[in-house]
């Protein structure tokens, strides 16, 4: 299933938590940011919410910038929608700068009105 990964437009989302989330309408984006970054004001990215939905896969805080959170692919089965997520880790001897970063995806997909389902190897 195609996705468009719309990451690079969500500034200054420092997601606190793992998450797995999806969303139908602007404004249950719209809250949701405001409900997990208070005091931040986060501008919700342009999305066609008419035939787009938004999924955001977060892994929550991690020790340095050595992290990245990759969409190995979406596929659409009978019943669900698929996410397979994968977290790359730092090597050790890999130059990284030692803060907290929070990696996290938002991608876009086709409105088909299925449930998600994220598969995220190594993860409950």
């Amino acid at each position: 299933m195609p996705f468009v990964d719309i990451s690079s437009e969500l500034h200054g989302f420092q997601p606190p938590r793992l998450i797995r989330e999806e969303f139908s309408t602007r404004e249950a984006f719209a809250t949701y940011l405001r409900n997990s970054s208070p005091g931040a004001n986060i501008a919700v990215p342009r999305i066609d919410w008419s035939h787009r939905e938004a999924v955001l896969v977060a892994s929550g805080p991690r020790s340095s910038t050595g992290y990245n959170l990759r969409v190995v692919n979406v596929r659409e089965t009978a019943h669900h929608v698929v996410v397979t997520v994968h977290e790359d880790t730092p090597d050790l001897g890999q130059p990284v700068q030692a803060r907290v970063t929070y990696p996290f995806r938002l991608i876009t997909i086709p409105r088909i009105g299925k449930p998600l389902h994220l598969h995220w190897p190594g993860r409950p």
